[in-house]
């Protein structure tokens, strides 16, 4: 198949306001916070696709993003006050609304104000994540991704990765690497239970098939631009408690060398399981919270000062060999020097959908409404 060539022209790992990638990124609704850090009335510095913002939740309960500066002398915006659903400069006291209209100017003339304003942007919370619209004109529908079904509960959680988030979007496109990376008790002996597979484009984005011989087809759903929904086995360590989650994914650059994963799971608990599931639970993120970081051991892998099997045992082994496999492809994967297969179907597929779009983006033509109308779901198993 493909050397990895057919994007030749496509650069998917840049970017910042300027590029292609981040202008064709910045027309979707992207997931940049974990609702329930953001307190009412403080305000957080964040950094998505190479641009700074300020992200604040109003006394009201109500989120927004404006600019990283104020317009006066160019102080970082978060450092000050939140006051009603505004926020107000630490150094001399000009005050925003959520819209970015400075409404206060307390040493200068009445009047001044109204000629102040900075950039807003609008965002809504889904999932327990906050999401951003981030680019021009009006945002598309939303939410972006569909809600889940049945009573359970709902999980987030935020990684930061020491890579760029193309290669870990990729990561989660291919589901040949989970014979490979995920192979229980991390050895190479033994028979391979590798997948058929294949993908098709779909009105959100693409939707992959797994076969294996003698199991269910696994079907996993990837969304435009950087979202995989798909079931994963109950979290390390809590000996099955919770059963298989329904998860999103996303994964967004912070800049070109650092990426944030997004997870939003939903945990079907029965009302008669919630205690136990809770107390492992617990128990499981104390052991997180006592094990080395995942980066450090990750580092040290990479390094050979120790093996993969060295950390077998580590209360987030799959997020560890996830960090091995892709940091190892280095902060940015070359990917013009890459040997695609026949395992890498959906890789190639979504690459041409990207592809396509970015030209179609940067020739000025139009560019597919992503979006779906019917329930989606994954299909449970590897």
């Amino acid at each position: 198949m493909s050397s990895g060539k057919l994007e030749a022209s496509i650069e998917f790992a840049r970017t910042g306001p300027d590029t292609l990638a981040g202008k064709f990124l910045r027309r979707f609704w992207l997931p940049v916070f974990r609702a329930e850090d953001l307190e009412r009335g403080r305000a957080k510095p964040i950094r998505i696709m190479s641009q700074d913002f300020t992200l604040y939740r109003g006394e009201s309960g109500t989120p927004f993003v404006v600019d990283h500066r104020c317009a006066h002398r160019g102080t970082q915006l978060s450092t000050g006050w939140v006051e009603g659903d505004c926020i107000r400069c630490f150094y001399h006291g000009w005050k925003y609304d959520g819209a970015g209209q400075c409404v206060e100017q307390p040493a200068e003339d009445a009047g001044f104000a109204a000629k102040v304003r900075i950039r807003s942007y609008p965002v809504r919370e889904h999932l327990g994540l906050l999401y951003a619209y981030l680019g021009e004109g009006e945002p598309p529908a939303f939410p972006p991704v569909p809600p889940f079904d049945g009573d359970g509960l709902l999980e987030t959680e935020v990684r930061y990765v020491e890579c760029n988030y193309f290669q870990c979007l990729e990561n989660s496109v291919d589901e040949a690497h989970v014979s490979f990376v995920h192979r229980p008790g991390g050895s190479h002996q033994g028979v391979y239970d590798l997948p058929q597979l294949t993908a098709e484009e779909t009105e959100y984005g693409a939707v992959r098939q797994a076969r294996r011989p003698g199991q269910p087809v696994r079907v996993g759903h990837h969304f435009m631009p950087v979202t995989t929904r798909v079931i994963v086995p109950p979290m390390a360590g809590m000996q099955g408690a919770g059963g298989w989650r329904d998860t999103y994914l996303s994964f967004v650059p912070v800049d070109d060398e650092r990426s944030v994963w997004f997870l939003a799971a939903h945990v079907q608990v029965s009302p008669e399981q919630r205690g136990a599931y809770l107390e492992a639970r617990e128990k499981h993120r104390q052991r997180l919270a006592e094990a080395r970081p995942v980066s450090d051991v990750a580092a040290d892998i990479l390094a050979g000062r120790m093996s993969v099997a060295d950390a077998l045992g580590h209360p987030a082994m799959a997020m560890l060999e996830d960090r091995v496999a892709q940091a190892g492809q280095g902060v940015i994967a070359d990917r013009e020097h890459e040997r695609l297969g026949r395992s890498d179907a959906v890789l190639i597929l979504w690459r041409k959908l990207w592809t396509r779009e970015m030209r179609a983006l940067e020739e000025g033509r139009p560019l597919k409404q992503w979006g779906w109308s019917q329930p989606i779901q994954p299909t449970q198993g590897f």
